[in-house]
């Protein structure tokens, strides 16, 4: 059985060849293995955002800020989808918690 980070590398693969479906799918099957693998909540909330599917994507999103609390891309990353699906206030939030973090940093 492959591991989270091989399944990681296919699901990039395959969203590089074009299949964001796809790649969604390989990502998802990654987290039943690894629920708490970032990188793949991370390209989840952009996949799942360009498919259209904003409140999946702002989930994972958040799943990344709970997993990686200090990191500021997180909340930037946040902010961003947070603003692609229209939650503005939300979206200024993260970005104000990313600078606090990196204030701090």
């Amino acid at each position: 059985m492959p591991t989270p980070d091989e399944m990681y590398d296919e699901a990039t693969r395959i969203k590089n060849e074009g299949d964001l479906e796809g790649a969604v799918a390989r990502l998802k099957e990654l987290l039943v293995v690894d629920p708490n693998h970032v990188l793949s909540h991370s390209a989840l909330a952009v996949y799942l955002q360009k498919l259209g599917q904003p409140e999946d994507a702002v989930r994972h999103a958040r799943k990344v800020t709970e997993l990686d609390p200090e990191d500021p891309f997180s909340f930037t990353q946040l902010s961003v989808i947070c603003q692609r699906c229209g939650l503005i206030q939300e979206a200024e939030d993260a970005m104000a918690h990313a600078r606090n973090l990196q204030m701090r940093g």
